[in-house]
């Protein structure tokens, strides 16, 4: 069983403090060092690891192995030589803001759905909780609101170790059965949890919490969320974003959603004027292939799958030829893009070989492949004469 009495525990605001080194050896990730005493979080419960320097050797991770601190450093420190341990604090404080958030959020959903908390982890750019339970976004803004109502109280958390019997008397929420000493954060009035995380003293430090996304996740949700800082960092980049977009659309800040709207339509308008001079230019070249050919081969440039289908399927409706083909040169290297259809001709044997031939991928049934060939175009055009002319 973990320790609960290290100075992140006793001293969760702790940024500077000094130790002894019990140990330093060489590892895969550089040197592990061990001390009496640290103000270092160690990677658990879904927060990340603290990083900071002791001394002047950088600390990049921290883990507890078989009940032991080890802090991941870039250089070797003497053991029984006292040094120096600083904490990256922005980081730190970022995470207890996080943690702390994370908790007000999933006491309130639970309070409220009575659904649990069934995953928990956080990276340095967003949160993400999973619940046992579908929720819907209007049930999510409420709660998210109830939230930032909490944190404007500037409620003060409580942590405590009852004992064996006060716990037996405490509704509090766990992800697993527990024994032996065991830490309660509480949110008077909004939550109380199991956790070794490390957090804020009042509700009021949190800052403010707000809810990214919700998606549909193993029979209930997922919520990615932001505290503090990352929620000022994240509304300062959709800010930057939002800025930008209205320089590009000559449009306000707060009206680029109607501004997007009227491009949309315009691309949409042009799009069907596109396609109604595609069609025109479709059956113009069409008409140039006498009825009743054997094959009719049509190489054509910037055409889409989707225009390259309408083409063959317009030669195949005209009888132009008992088969059609149409290539147009795909994005990127020495390749085309193809379809191939046929009433009389059964493909899907001879759209195989030609894949083998011309280095193709793709595939279809005996009236229709379609595909890319990876080949020049005088090899296509060879081997398809010689497979249906």
């Amino acid at each position: 069983m973990e320790s609960l009495d290290e100075l992140f525990y006793r001293e969760p605001y702790a940024r500077e403090f000094q130790a002894t080194v019990t140990g330093c050896t060489k590892g895969p990730k550089g040197w592990e060092v061990t001390l009496d005493d640290t103000a270092f979080y160690p990677e658990g419960g879904g927060q990340t690891a603290d990083h900071g320097t002791l001394d002047k050797a950088k600390v990049s991770d921290v883990k507890r192995v078989h009940g032991v601190i080890v802090h991941y450093t870039d250089a070797e420190l003497a053991v029984g030589s006292k040094v120096t341990g600083k904490i990256d604090w922005d980081r730190r404080f970022d995470n207890m803001q996080n943690h702390s958030g994370e908790h007000l959020l999933s006491g309130i959903i639970h309070a409220k759905l009575k659904y649990d908390n069934v995953g928990f982890h956080m990276d340095d750019s967003v949160i993400t909780v999973d619940f046992n339970g579908p929720i819907t976004p209007e049930q999510l803004a409420g709660f998210e609101k109830e939230a930032n109502d909490a944190i404007a109280k500037d409620v003060p958390l409580d942590i405590a170790f009852p004992s064996a019997e006060e716990l037996e008397k405490l509704d509090y929420r766990s992800k697993k059965e527990l024994s032996g000493r065991v830490r309660i954060v509480t949110i008077p009035g909004y939550d109380s949890c199991a956790c070794c995380g490390t957090h804020v003293a009042r509700t009021g430090e949190i800052g403010i919490l707000k809810c990214l996304s919700l998606a549909k996740h193993r029979g209930g949700v997922r919520i990615e969320f932001v505290c503090g800082r990352r929620a000022w960092l994240d509304y300062s980049k959709k800010v930057e974003e939002a800025h930008a977009v209205s320089m590009l659309l000559s449009a306000k800040p707060n009206e680029i959603s109607g501004a997007v709207q009227k491009v949309l339509d315009e691309v949409a308008a042009r799009d069907q004027k596109i396609a109604q001079i595609n069609e025109r230019y479709f059956r113009l070249k069409a008409s140039t292939v006498p009825a009743g050919q054997k094959f009719a081969l049509f190489f054509e440039d910037g055409l889409s799958q989707i225009e390259i289908k309408k083409f063959c399927n317009l030669l195949v409706e005209e009888k132009r030829a008992g088969v059609c083909a149409v290539l147009s040169p795909a994005a990127s290297g020495n390749a085309w893009n193809y379809i191939v259809a046929s009433d009389t001709t059964d493909l899907k044997a001879i759209g195989k070989d030609l894949n083998k031939a011309l280095n193709g991928r793709g595939g279809g049934n005996g009236k229709f492949v379609q595909g890319t060939y990876q080949a020049a175009r005088e090899e296509i055009e060879q081997k398809l004469k010689e497979a249906f002319s």
